[in-house]
C-alpha cells in the first residue's frame, strides 16, 4: 500500500491537504469521496524506507495502554493522544503515534495506520489488530498482544542477563593478559635476557609480551577487523543462514537455540490461530518471528505441504531446528480437535523449557570462563617460576 500526499476540497470549495494510504490514486479518490471531499492533486510520498522496529517492551506497553483505554470506552484517537503524551514516550515513538492519530482521523483503520509506519510495528501485531477490527474485540486482542510482547521482553532480558557474567569474566581475562604482558613481565625481561636458554613456555610468554609492547596497535587492528568482517559476513544472507544452522547444532548452545526458536514460533502461532487467521497465513507470519534464517528458509516447503491439505504436525516434522515436543503436542491437538488450546499450552511449555535451558547454559558457561582464566594465570606463573628456578640452578651449579 502506497502513501499519498494530497490536496482536496469540500463542497464549499475549501481546500485541505493531508496524507493517506491507498493502493493507487483511484482508491485514494474513492476514500476522499466517502469523506465528501474531491481530489484536486496527489503525489506519492517517498516514505517507503524501512524503519527500525520498536523493541518488545515498547510494543507491550503500547498494546497494554491501548487495551486499557479502549476497554474504558475511550475513542481510538483519544487513546493514541494520551499514549503519545506520556512522559516516558521517546520523541521517535511520539512521532509515530501522532502520525497514526492523523491518519485515523482521516478515516484509515488502526491496522492500516500501523502498516504505514514502514516496519515500526511487526507483521504479527498488524494482522492481530486487523482481525480485532473485523471481530470487534479490540480490547481483548490488545491485552493479548501486550502479554505476548511482555513475555518476549522478559525472555530477551533473561538471555541478555545470562550473558552478563560471562562478559565480565571475558573482560577480566583480557585485562589480566594486558596487565601481565604490559607491566609485570617486562620487569623480568632483564633477568631472562641474561640467561643462556629459557623454557619453551617462558619463550612463548616473552614473545607475546614483546609483541604487545611494540606492536599492540596491530593486535587492536586485527581484533577490530575481525569484528567488522564478522558483521559484514552476517549481512550476507547465505552466510547468515549457514551460521544459524551451525548455532542450532552446537553442543549445549544448540539446545538452547532450538528451545528459544520453538518457544517464539509456538507463541506466535498460538496467538494468530486463536484470532481466526488461516493456518497458511499463520505460518507465513510466525516464520519471521523465529529469529533463525535457517529455520525460516525451510517454511516454504512446510507452507506448501499444509496448503495441500496435510497435517500441520507432519509439516513441522520436516523443520530442522524445532524440538520434537512441539510437533508431538500439535499432533495430539489435531487428533482431539483442540488444536487452538494445544497450541496455547505448547507455547507455555516451550517458554518454561526456554527458562530452564537458559539457566543450564549459565551454569555451564561460568565455570568454563573461570577455568580459562585459571589456565591463563597458571601458564604465566609456571612460565615465570620455571625460568627463575632454572636461573637459581645455574647459579648453584656455578657456585
Amino acid at each position: 500500500m502506497a502513501q499519498f500526499r494530497y490536496t482536496a476540497q469540500d463542497y464549499n470549495g475549501k481546500k485541505m491537504t493531508g496524507i493517506m494510504n491507498a493502493a493507487d490514486e483511484g482508491e485514494l479518490q474513492q476514500k476522499l469521496h466517502e469523506q465528501e471531499l474531491f481530489l484536486v492533486s496527489s503525489k506519492e510520498t517517498k516514505s517507503n524506507k524501512a524503519k527500525k522496529q520498536f523493541k518488545a517492551n515498547v510494543l507491550g506497553d503500547f498494546c497494554r495502554q491501548l487495551g486499557t483505554l479502549t476497554g474504558a470506552g475511550v475513542t481510538l484517537v483519544r487513546a493514541l493522544t494520551i499514549i503519545a503524551q506520556g512522559e516516558s514516550i521517546k520523541p521517535k515513538e511520539r512521532v509515530v503515534y501522532e502520525d497514526m492519530m492523523r491518519q485515523i482521523k482521516q478515516g484509515i483503520s488502526l491496522s492500516e495506520a500501523m502498516e504505514a509506519q514502514n516496519g515500526v510495528f511487526p507483521t504479527l501485531m498488524i494482522y492481530m489488530f486487523r482481525s480485532a477490527e473485523n471481530s470487534g474485540n479490540m480490547e481483548q486482542v490488545a491485552m493479548q498482544m501486550a502479554l505476548l510482547y511482555e513475555k518476549e521482553h522478559r525472555l530477551n532480558g533473561k538471555i541478555s542477563s545470562s550473558m552478563t557474567y560471562p562478559k565480565i569474566l571475558s573482560v577480566m581475562i583480557i585485562a589480566v593478559i594486558l596487565i601481565l604482558t604490559k607491566f609485570v613481565l617486562p620487569q623480568f625481561e632483564e633477568m631472562f635476557s641474561a640467561m643462556e636458554s629459557l623454557p619453551l613456555s617462558t619463550s612463548i610468554l616473552m614473545g607475546i609480551s614483546d609483541f604487545m609492547q611494540n606492536y599492540w596497535f596491530i593486535a587492536v587492528a586485527v581484533l577490530l577487523g575481525l569484528w567488522v568482517g564478522w558483521k559484514a559476513l552476517l549481512r550476507a544472507e547465505s552466510f547468515r543462514r549457514g551460521w544459524h544452522r551451525v548455532l542450532i547444532h552446537m553442543p549445549l548452545i544448540g539446545k538452547l537455540q532450538r528451545t528459544i526458536c520453538t518457544s517464539r514460533f509456538a507463541r506466535t502461532l498460538s496467538s494468530l490461530y486463536a484470532a481466526g487467521i488461516p493456518l497458511a497465513s499463520c505460518l507465513q507470519i510466525a516464520r519471521k518471528t523465529v529469529g533463525n534464517d535457517y529455520i525460516d528458509a525451510q517454511f516454504d516447503r512446510v507452507i506448501a505441504f499444509v496448503r495441500a491439505g496435510n497435517n500441520l504436525s507432519d509439516g513441522l516434522d520436516m523443520v530442522d531446528g524445532f524440538t520434537r515436543k512441539l510437533t508431538d503436542s500439535i499432533r495430539v491437538g489435531e487428533e482431539t480437535g483442540s488444536l487452538d488450546s494445544m497450541l496455547a499450552s505448547s507455547a507455555d511449555s516451550m517458554e518454561y523449557d526456554a527458562d530452564i535451558a537458559i539457566g543450564k547454559m549459565v551454569s555451564y558457561v561460568e565455570p568454563v570462563m573461570l577455568i580459562i582464566m585459571g589456565i591463563v594465570v597458571a601458564f604465566v606463573l609456571v612460565s615465570v617460576f620455571s625460568a627463575m628456578y632454572g636461573s637459581y640452578d645455574s647459579i648453584g651449579g656455578m657456585a
